[in-house]
């Protein structure tokens, strides 16, 4: 009992050191993790601090920090690129990632080295590029043109009125959401792979009668390859935040034009994996969102139970905290609270 009660201090203080007192051994990337949508995913995150033309209200990482149009290079883009090369080196674990997933704790297209990475991993890799965006600098010519080399691009377009628009994205001055519409129609238009148009739906913001029409329209007029309706799942950041019902979700989808996909998660997949947990991946994972063991277990390929348990001991020591929403319960790093 002695030893496995030193063996379970020593790995606690080891990770709260490790995690909090030192950068993580991969700053910019995480994962990979296990995407609905896009299978085994790379993450990339190209921003460190909260960096965005919108504070949306259903954000799961926090306010925005610094609220901007302004392109430039946040993050070293060298770093990044070393980070891709050092992963790609030692791939001893031998994972097989589907794609790499450039995301930000952010606004990916504001960091000015996104082509440049872009290009880096589809010279270096072959594999499929996705970039997350939320499509509000798509009437710039040089994002669109940063964006090129990805094989999916999935911009976010959550209502197509504008007071709407204010009360769920809270977007900076600088950003207009007519431009907006038509910016991610030219992309459409110009670029030559897959373009997911995500909605997000949160209950009494977005979702009236007169949103929906006019979300339709802008559909229409997009063209998007396929639309995905989401609605409110992590803990948000304003608790008046509220989903939509799986019903609520399936009457809208019946009112949009072209392919639409509901991607809001209402029931979870049994997990038969076995892969021992790494709790430097798990921590990385919950410092970018907050999330549940069986978020963790089933993006991570892990056993829950292992999982659970891991998780326990670093709610016991400190490591992380645990919060309830929608009757689950998340888990995040205490300083991310």
């Amino acid at each position: 009992m002695f030893c496995l009660t030193f063996r379970f201090l020593l790995r606690s203080m080891f990770l709260i050191g490790f995690f909090f007192d030192n950068p993580p051994r991969m700053k910019y990337l995480f994962g990979p993790v296990n995407s609905r949508r896009l299978g085994l995913s790379q993450g990339i995150d190209l921003l460190t601090t909260k960096t965005c033309t919108f504070d949306c209200i259903y954000c799961e990482i926090g306010p925005t920090k610094i609220h901007t149009c302004e392109r430039q290079e946040y993050t070293p883009t060298a770093d990044i690129i070393a980070e891709i090369d050092e992963l790609l080196a030692n791939d001893e674990e031998n994972k097989p990632i589907d794609v790499f997933t450039i995301t930000a704790t952010g606004e990916p297209t504001l960091h000015s080295g996104l082509r440049t990475i872009i290009e880096h991993i589809k010279e270096n890799t072959g594999k499929p590029v996705v970039v997350l965006t939320n499509g509000a600098l798509f009437d710039r010519s040089d994002v669109r043109r940063d964006l090129m080399g990805a094989d999916i691009v999935i911009p976010s377009l959550d209502t197509a009125r504008d007071d709407s628009f204010r009360r769920i994205d809270r977007p900076a001055d600088c950003v207009n959401l007519s431009e907006i519409i038509h910016g991610i129609g030219v992309f459409c238009r110009e670029f030559s792979g897959q373009v997911w148009l995500e909605v997000l739906l949160v209950k009494n913001i977005n979702d009236s009668k007169e949103d929906i029409a006019a979300l339709k329209e802008a559909i229409a007029t997009i063209k998007p390859d396929r639309t995905q309706l989401n609605t409110v799942a992590r803990p948000p950041l304003e608790s008046f935040a509220k989903p939509l019902s799986e019903e609520e979700l399936h009457n809208i989808a019946r009112q949009l034009p072209g392919r639409v996909e509901i991607i809001a998660r209402f029931a979870h997949k049994d997990s038969k994996n076995t892969r021992r947990a790494d709790p430097e991946e798990i921590l990385s994972m919950l410092i970018r969102r907050p999330c549940t063991v069986i978020d963790i277990s089933e993006a991570l390929n892990l056993e829950q139970q292992a999982t659970q348990k891991l998780i326990d001991e670093l709610v016991t020591s400190g490591g992380v905290v645990s919060m309830s929403h929608q009757g689950k319960t998340y888990y995040q790093p205490p300083h991310s609270t």
